[in-house]
């Protein structure tokens, strides 16, 4: 199978499971929260934001390195940028984000790359993974509208993750 019809494949992966997600939650006005959980939501947008932006980092890491990738990595990428640019939104609008320190955290040094393909692309879906887990497990935690877009971009990320390491066969 060729790699543009396993993104194809993903992409419908993805859309089902944010399907389900938005199925399975209710749009409760409550859930939106008031005093404690605005800042809640707040912090959490802002890390979700910085932990994309990092993740970009390596993406950027991996390309620079590895430019023959680029075709394989920049729809991937040009996902993640998307997903930040949602949290950063978010976080934009909320009063109680604009101040939070962790939403203006300097950007760490550039990730290490391996110097093989192989094995850049296995980090890479290992630092997917991760934040794919790190993301589901905070989503339990959250009100309806932020859980939803959590859920869908831990979905987009494990999708990832697959299409890293499972791509080329």
């Amino acid at each position: 199978m060729s790699f543009p019809s396993l993104l194809r494949r993903r992409s419908l992966i993805v859309s089902v499971a944010s399907a389900a997600v938005l199925v399975g939650c209710s749009a409760d006005p409550e859930s939106a929260g008031s005093g404690g959980s605005t800042s809640v939501s707040a912090r959490a947008r802002a890390r979700a934001a910085r932990d994309s932006r990092g993740l970009l980092r390596q993406y950027d890491a991996v390309l620079a390195a590895h430019p023959a990738l680029a075709e394989r990595l920049r729809p991937l990428r040009a996902e993640v940028a998307a997903h930040a640019a949602a949290f950063e939104e978010g976080a934009a609008a909320s009063p109680t984000a604009t101040g939070s320190p962790s939403a203006t955290a300097s950007p760490s040094a550039s990730p290490t790359v391996p110097a093989d393909e192989k094995s850049a692309l296995a980090a890479l879906a290992a630092a997917e993974r991760g934040l794919a887990d790190q993301r589901a497990r905070a989503l339990l935690d959250l009100p309806g509208e932020l859980a939803r877009l959590l859920a869908g971009v831990a979905a987009a990320g494990a999708g990832h993750a697959y299409l890293l390491t499972k791509g080329d066969r």
